[in-house]
């Protein structure tokens, strides 16, 4: 089987394709053959080395497809299931994948298998973000940068549906339209303002509960001036760059204001867990009550044309590999 892989850390030439054996399942395990792979921003902090792990190394970390075979032990999965997964280094940018059973979700019969694969990472995310980091309410007034990124969409339409007040930040106008359309109340170009006066102007200088801060660098700072006394500064991502060190007394003095930075893997640490995330996800994507914006589909041989596409902002929604 084809799978993609990192020898050395680098850039986008670092991945590389190669011819593996046909993968076999261990206690606990199962094949799947998948239908597509997640590209996300944790792959690419991984194959430039900001994220060490063993080499060499499959790269992704989150597919969908239908299992092939399954281990010893394994008795909730069985061969033919369509199933979906994130947060598992080594089985995305593959043909086929050995994934541990109790991380699998079941893709409900609705959701085609492409679409379960853009859905999971960012999916489970967004769902944390607002259910659990903060817990969104009615009322309430948040900031989402890269509103029209793939966690940024999602983020707008779960917020919309709980009647919170979305400002998104975006990078053009036509990123502007897309998070609009799912529904970002206003939108901020904030590259060509001042994002925190702008901020401060759309909220009648009130502020916001909340700011979803996934670009990191660029917004940190003016995310966190634009909270109201006691908001939260969710940072959930780096994609501009790492956020220097911060003095606590600044969160004393911008109203005792809470920064936490969250990631998947700690909220979807147990299965019960896992689950509950998993399929409220896909079960409002079979639903219709959740769009998954798939911005790009590209091949296995293109897979470092995916990672140049998506660190150069050139992109919406999400990417994903297709065997």
């Amino acid at each position: 089987m084809r799978a993609v892989i990192v020898e050395q850390p680098g850039g986008p030439e670092a991945l590389t394709v190669v011819e593996r054996e046909t993968p076999q399942p261990g206690p606990g395990e199962v094949v799947v053959d998948l239908a597509a792979g997640g590209v996300n921003f944790i792959d690419i902090y991984q194959r430039s080395g900001a994220y060490p792990l063993p080499l060499p190394f499959v790269g992704g970390n989150e597919g969908a497809g239908t299992v092939s075979a399954v281990g010893e032990g394994v008795t909730d999965v069985a061969v033919g299931d369509r199933v979906a997964w994130a947060m598992t280094v080594g089985t995305g940018y593959a043909e086929q994948a050995v994934v541990p059973a109790a991380r699998l979700v079941p893709v409900p019969d609705a959701v085609d298998l492409e679409t379960a694969a853009a859905t999971m990472l960012q999916g489970m995310t967004a769902h944390y973000l607002v259910n659990s980091t903060f817990e969104a309410r009615e009322g309430q007034t948040a900031v989402v940068t890269a509103a029209a990124g793939g966690v940024g969409l999602l983020l707008c339409q779960m917020l919309r549906d709980k009647g919170v007040r979305v400002i998104g930040t975006v990078g053009s106008e036509e990123k502007a339209e897309l998070a609009r359309a799912n529904g970002a109340t206003d939108t901020v170009l904030y590259r060509e303002v001042d994002l925190a006066e702008e901020i401060r102007r759309l909220t009648d200088g009130q502020g916001v509960h909340v700011v979803y801060d996934g670009v990191g660098r660029d917004t940190f700072d003016a995310g966190l001036s634009v909270l109201r006394p006691r908001g939260f500064m969710v940072l959930f991502g780096a994609a501009s760059g790492p956020v220097p060190p911060v003095d606590p007394q600044r969160l004393n003095a911008g109203g005792s204001l809470f920064l936490t930075r969250p990631s998947l893997a700690h909220y979807a640490s147990d299965r019960e867990e896992l689950l509950w995330r998993g399929r409220e996800v896909l079960e409002a994507v079979a639903g219709g009550r959740l769009t998954i914006r798939v911005g790009g589909r590209y091949p296995l041989a293109e897979a470092q044309r995916a990672h140049e596409d998506l660190e150069g902002g050139r992109t919406t929604g999400k990417l994903i590999l297709v065997p």
